[in-house]
């Protein structure tokens, strides 16, 4: 087997493995289960992954590696002006989780079901988080002292972008028999949502 043939097994693998976590969760999922999706043997699938938890450790890392990746393109480009930055990073995060709804639902549910795999969360979602904050708490505070944008915390301006934006997903499903001449067309419902969400947060900086 070449290298090209061992990487498209291991993506089918991990493909197949992140859709039976996501569903059923780390308890729930079967390795013989992702190895049948995945069209490989069983014990293939341990050549690859020798266990369980290290399959679900490789999968949480690639879904942060990507979120990260999306927000720190917009986020971290010294050529935008500061509120175009934010703005773009909450376009990105609304629209990660939109490519992948069922995160976090997943992530809370294993959290509540199993508190020891807070740690592993903990530790890619601290990353990203500290990452973020300095380099951009110290812009909003040299803008607001030159009074372009209200003085803000970041990490409760961040906490405030991912409580918008992750809600609107988990709380998706629960919507439809309250308003649901809203949630109708799922796409034009999002935008809207994510238009919403942008616009509450600048709101909370841009200076009146």
């Amino acid at each position: 087997m070449d290298n090209k043939e061992k990487q498209n097994k291991e993506q089918q693998i991990l493909a197949a493995a992140e859709q039976e976590f996501l569903t059923k969760g780390f308890d729930g999922a079967r390795t013989t289960t992702i190895a049948k999706a995945a069209g490989v043997t069983h014990a293939m699938l341990h050549y690859y992954f020798r266990t369980k938890e290290q399959l679900f450790e490789r999968i949480v890392d690639e879904k942060f590696k990507k979120m990260s990746q999306s927000i720190f393109a917009i986020i971290g480009d010294p050529k935008l002006p500061i509120v175009e930055r934010i703005k773009g990073s909450i376009t990105a995060h609304f629209d990660f989780i939109a490519d992948n709804p069922l995160l976090p639902r997943f992530i809370i549910n294993e959290i509540v079901s199993r508190p020891e795999r807070y740690e592993v969360l903990h530790k890619r979602v601290g990353l990203i988080f500290e990452t973020i904050y300095h380099d951009l708490q110290l812009e909003i505070d040299l803008a607001a002292e030159r009074d372009e944008v209200e003085r803000v915390d970041i990490k409760m301006l961040l906490i405030s972008i991912m409580s918008l934006n992750i809600f609107t997903f988990i709380a998706y499903p629960f919507m439809e028999p309250l308003i649901g001449e809203l949630t109708a067309d799922r796409e034009k419902f999002l935008a809207a949502r994510k238009a919403e969400n942008i616009e509450t947060i600048l709101r909370r900086i841009k200076k009146l």
